[in-house]
């Protein structure tokens, strides 16, 4: 599959699960809502204190699964995953690229700086998957 038609069909739905890798080699799978930017970059908010945090400092190696409604068609998006700086003050390049992810996924928040202050008080940061490859099945075979 292209990365291309896979990012179309991505850009379709907003969840997915992320999986990263453990110490140990086995995989890491987290429920994820994410957002991917107009140059195909899947954006998804996580935290300091999660597994999939610390396993993507360890090693960026990272894949985005995401299945459509009905379960039978789906695309993943394998890459090297960007971490970047955990929140550490509400005007911070990470909470303004947090506040853009929330704009792409969700759309406007009633407070935001309430929401830019919670992004620090939750240790919150920004994983950044640029795809390298693409697998999945868009149509069930005939």
């Amino acid at each position: 599959m292209e990365i291309a038609t896979a990012l179309e069909f991505v850009r379709q739905h907003r969840h997915g699960v992320l999986t990263t890798q453990r110490r140990d080699g086995r995989p890491q799978l987290s429920n994820i809502a994410y957002w991917v930017t107009a140059d195909g970059v899947v954006e998804i908010s996580i935290t300091a204190g999660r597994a999939k945090y610390h396993n993507l400092r360890r090693d960026p190696r990272a894949s985005v699964h995401v299945t459509q409604d009905d379960f039978y068609a789906y695309a993943v998006l394998d890459g090297d995953a960007e971490v970047l700086p955990v929140a550490a003050d509400p005007g911070d390049a990470t909470v303004e690229a947090l506040v853009a992810q929330y704009r792409g996924v969700i759309g406007e928040h009633p407070d935001w700086d309430d929401y830019r202050s919670a992004m620090v008080r939750d240790q919150r940061t920004l994983v950044r998957l640029r795809p390298t490859h693409a697998y999945g099945m868009l149509r069930l075979p005939s």
